[in-house]
């Protein structure tokens, strides 16, 4: 009995054991534990691995998140426990793939065994390097794919089977800087095919297509920035329900308008960037619904008026941008409402009034741009917020006043921008060393720069120019961190203890023109300088051989308006911008490295011939030899370097021979061609005709022959002829074809030459540069702008006297076609030229009446008719000109009452010499009756009038380099 029973008991425990084995193979059948990955995925995943080697530069911008996956993976493990490895729980199979960030260095073989993996339905590659491996078709045969990633991992190829994958719920392919290419057609179908997709990232991806009117409304995020998009923005973009982010950034050439009333079921947008497309008028009040929105980029569009009070309800906000815009008007107080803004970006705009206070109260604010408008008087005293202020960006204003103490006090604040403003009285002392980057450049301060500078340990940016500041270069000897300085056009002082003086070997860019700077020294402890400035200052001689070898590793040296007498060219590493212009620099030209691009050596006392060698320099694009005593024939070779060179200044010189025929082939770069004041004989070559992007051409002041060469005429880009003082002859006569010829002319000197016949009517049709330029005040800017330091100057002759003005701005426009044998009537149609300031047919035999026509030239303040055969009265309409400071109508046949009022009550009798028959003030001669019995005296004095008046606008114009023009007056 007893064995019976234990018998029974050993069946029981067999039984409850298999029951439990059952149980536990029935929870743990499926764990991939115990369900190993499938070999032959194991296998494909390591041959994918093979493929690369591991670089950490691969993967620069993921931070810590950046890490060797795939160095982790060892055959004998399990594949489905490795990193970034996710499996089928029930099947084994690789569903996911995530090595984002990895480190990944090399190229994706076409015949990957990536594609092996047939099971997968999330792919990340993102965030490596691949080297511009082109994408395989074969991406398109993932079908079960719902996400792929491969943003940033320098891919390349049109992807076009990825339309394929219609369960995509996720697709990112942005970041390749516009390797990845779709099509429109191809990106038509992906809008279409993918009916379940909620985020789409395709920004740099090259679309070049008109985005599609039917989109999916199941889109919660659609980035589709820098594609190329254009065309008009589909109204219903605005009303998909889910959409939280609307990306559309860099695509120029999208228009679109925003709802006019409400956005409807979209309250949920939260991101909306449409920066630098082409939207364009008023911001509406509809913004102002989308009551989730944390982040808005209007930036560098075409929106205009004012700010809508509307988008003061815009209270989730935590960044605004609409900088880079037309808008007007005042800043609206209600910014200050904004309680969650981080960002507030209303920079380059139109906006006027004061500093907008209501901003100081924010308490999380990180950055605040107001910079690039007309904001006026002081900035606020005080604050109340601004605790987490980082940056402030005021520059290119007119605030004026004191700078306020809480930008010395704020303790999270590392970026200052205060530049180009009227802020006056001493920068105050720094409470706290976070600082990073000081710009106070082109202010009113005076005074000492504060001694706690000097401890701004992580200062890397430092710009204190034009301004009245003084300092001892020494203590900024101990900024470890600082990179660019740049203290020009203020007053330094040197120490008289040796070595005392000197600079962090840190910097890189030293701007220290017009600093009184004698010596040298304090650059001893610079290592690697890029960018020097030492211009305008008093160094006599010549650089000693241990500064230049601290300047081998620049790339940019300005040793210019010093008192130079030889430069000593050292084997210079990159050196790409030389300029010794405005030194005693005596001797041959000084040939700079092979690198060099832009070399002024102008206003020198370089003799001799140009040396052949300097053909050689295959990088050239400026070169100005101008005003020296160089002479002997223009090298041939020369004359071909303008094929490549777009500025050639050889003015002021002893050259002669003539230009070659065969001067420029097409396509040639030349923008600004300068021979005036040689000795060059011939005729004016018509391969300048080839040179379609020449923009000034002054070969005045030679001895060239023969007829006005009218094969310029089609340069569209051209805008300052000087041909004055030659031997020019001939009729002024459009023989060609062309409808509109010199469209852009803005200064033409003809002046002393022998042309003849009628004055050329059709050119003045047709001179478009010389009209309506004031329309253009609120963009000025100088021709060749942006060529560096390339500066063309002006010689005007006023009463016998030459002034040279530097630099001239777009609005200015002149018109001298003095001292020829014109003839005829001056014609009507002149008058359509209402920009022009100089305008001087004198000494010619024109007749007929003066045009009543010239009162319409509304800028006109020199005006000069003198020495001709003119009759009848002079118009009453010229008492318009308001600008009018210098008027010669002397030596003509004029008759009458000479006109009251305005800018004629200033002209004194030289006005009107040699006209027997006028009368009236300030003539002796009286009209009688028709005559004021009080004469009105005479309000300021001509030439003051003139300076005070025409200087304004010539000194800041710009053309090529060193340009000399002759408009003569009297």
């Amino acid at each position: 009995m007893r064995q019976l029973i234990w018998v029974y008991q050993l069946l029981l425990i067999i039984l409850h054991l298999q029951h439990q084995f059952a149980f536990y193979l029935s929870n743990h059948s499926s764990s991939p534990h115990n369900h190993l990955c499938r070999y032959e995925q194991k296998l494909a995943l390591l041959q994918f691995k093979q493929s690369f080697s591991i670089d950490i530069s691969a993967s620069p911008y993921c931070g810590v998140s950046s890490y060797p996956k795939a160095k982790s993976w060892y055959k004998s493990a399990d594949c489905c426990t490795w990193d970034g490895v996710t499996c089928d729980e029930v099947q084994g199979n690789v569903i996911g793939l995530d090595l984002s960030c990895s480190q990944l260095l090399g190229t994706i073989p076409s015949n990957t065994s990536l594609f092996q993996l047939s099971y997968l339905q999330k792919l990340n590659l993102a965030h490596n390097n691949f080297s511009l491996s082109r994408i395989s078709h074969e991406f398109g045969w993932f079908s079960s794919l719902t996400h792929l990633n491969l943003s940033h991992a320098v891919l390349e190829g049109e992807i076009r089977e990825i339309s394929h994958l219609s369960k995509l719920i996720s697709l990112d392919l942005s970041g390749n800087y516009g390797g990845i290419s779709l099509g429109s057609h191809t990106f038509s179908l992906l809008l279409e095919n993918l009916t379940q997709i909620s985020e789409l990232r395709l920004s740099q991806v090259n679309i070049s297509a008109v985005l599609p009117m039917n989109l999916s409304s199941s889109f919660i995020d659609l980035g589709i920035s820098f594609t190329g998009l254009h065309g008009k923005l589909p109204d219903g973009i605005f009303h998909l329900p889910k959409l939280q982010k609307l990306e559309l950034k860099g695509n120029e050439d999208l228009t679109g308008k925003f709802p006019k009333l409400n956005w409807n079921s979209n309250s949920s947008l939260q991101v909306l960037s449409l920066s630098r497309t082409s939207f364009s008028g008023e911001l509406p009040d509809s913004i102002s619904h989308l009551k989730s929105l944390s982040y808005l980029d209007l930036s560098e569009c075409r929106f205009s008026g004012p700010v809508p009070e509307s988008l003061g309800n815009l209270t989730h906000i935590t960044d605004f941008d609409i900088s880079h815009n037309r808008l007007e008007g005042q800043i609206p107080d209600w910014f200050g409402n904004l309680k969650k803004l981080r960002e507030l970006r209303l920079g380059d705009n139109s906006f006027i009034g004061q500093f907008p206070s209501s901003v100081t109260n924010l308490t999380l604010l990180g950055g605040l741009d107001l910079r690039n408008n007309s904001l006026s008087g002081t900035i606020p005293s005080t604050i109340s917020g601004f605790q987490n202020l980082i940056w402030i960006e005021l520059s290119h204003n007119t605030f004026n006043g004191t700078i306020p103490s809480w930008l010395f006090t704020l303790p999270s604040l590392e970026y200052i921008y205060a530049g180009s403003n009227q802020l006056r009285g001493f920068i105050h002392e720094f409470q706290y060393d976070c600082v990073k980057s000081i710009d106070f450049s082109n202010n009113q301060l005076n005074g000492t720069i504060p001694q706690s500078i000097s401890g701004l340990v992580k200062l890397t940016d430092l710009n204190l120019s034009s301004n009245n500041l003084s300092a001892n270069l020494g203590m900024f000897s101990r900024l470890k961190e600082l990179r660019f300085l740049d203290l020009s056009y203020n007053s330094l002082s040197l120490s008289n203890k040796e070595n005392n003086d000197t600079l962090p070997s840190s910097v890189r860019i030293v701007l220290l023109s017009s600093c009184g700077i004698t010596a040298l020294d304090f650059l001893r402890t610079t290592r690697y300088l890029d960018e020097v400035d030492l211009s305008h200052n008093k160094i006599e001689g010549r650089i000693p051989d241990w500064a230049l070898s601290k300047l081998k590793e620049a790339s940019v040296l300005n040793v210019s308006h010093n008192f130079l007498t030889s430069f000593n060219l050292i084997p210079f590493v990159n050196l790409v911008y030389l300029d010794l212009r405005s030194n005693l620099l005596q001797g041959p030209i000084p040939v700079p490295p092979a690198t060099v691009s832009l070399f002024y050596v102008s206003h020198n006392k370089l003799t001799g011939k140009i040396p052949p060698s300097l053909c050689n320099l295959s990088c050239l694009s400026i070169l100005d030899l101008a005003h020296n005593s160089l002479s002997g024939l223009v090298p041939k070779c020369l004359y071909t370097l303008s094929n490549q060179l777009s500025v050639l200044d050889l003015q002021g010189n002893d050259f002669h021979g003539t230009i070659p025929t065969t001067f420029a082939r097409k396509g040639n770069l030349l923008r600004s061609f300068n021979l005036n004041g040689n000795q060059l004989e011939g005729s004016v070559p018509r391969s300048l005709a080839n040179c379609t992007r020449l923009e000034v051409l002054n070969i005045g002041n030679n001895k060239l022959n023969g007829t006005f060469p009218h094969w310029l005429e089609t340069l569209s880009e051209l805008q300052v002829l000087v041909l004055k003082s030659n031997k020019l002859h001939g009729p002024l006569r459009s023989i060609s074809n062309t409808e509109f010829p010199f469209p852009k002319m803005r200064i033409l000197d003809l002046s002393y030459n022998e042309f003849t016949g009628l004055l050329p009517a059709k050119y003045f049709k047709s001179f478009r540069g010389m009209m309506n330029a004031n329309k253009n005040r609120t963009r000025l800017k100088y021709i060749g702008e942006p060529e560096k330091s390339c500066q063309d100057s002006i010689t005007v002759v006023m009463k016998g006297m030459e002034f040279e003005l530097v630099r001239i701005l777009n609005v200015f426009a002149a018109l001298d076609l003095s001292s020829n044998m014109f003839e005829g009537d001056i014609p009507d149609v002149i008058g359509d030229l209402n920009s022009l300031v100089v305008l001087n047919l004198s000494h010619n035999s024109l007749a007929g009446h003066i045009p009543s026509s010239l009162g319409a030239i509304s800028e006109l303040e020199s005006l000069d008719l003198s020495s001709n055969q003119l009759s009848g009265e002079i118009p009453e309409e010229l008492t318009n000109l308001t600008f009018l400071a210098v008027l010669n109508l002397s030596q003509n046949h004029l008759v009458g009452c000479i006109p009251h009022g305005s800018q004629f009550n200033t002209f004194r009798n030289d006005s009107y010499a040699g006209n027997s028959a006028l009368c009236g003030f300030p003539l002796s001669l009286s009209c009688g009756d028709n005559e004021t019995q009080k004469q009105p005296p005479l309000q300021q004095e001509e030439d003051s009038d003139f300076w005070s008046g025409f200087t304004w606008k010539v000194v800041l114009m710009g053309y090529g380099c060193g340009m000399v023009l002759g408009l003569l007056m009297g």
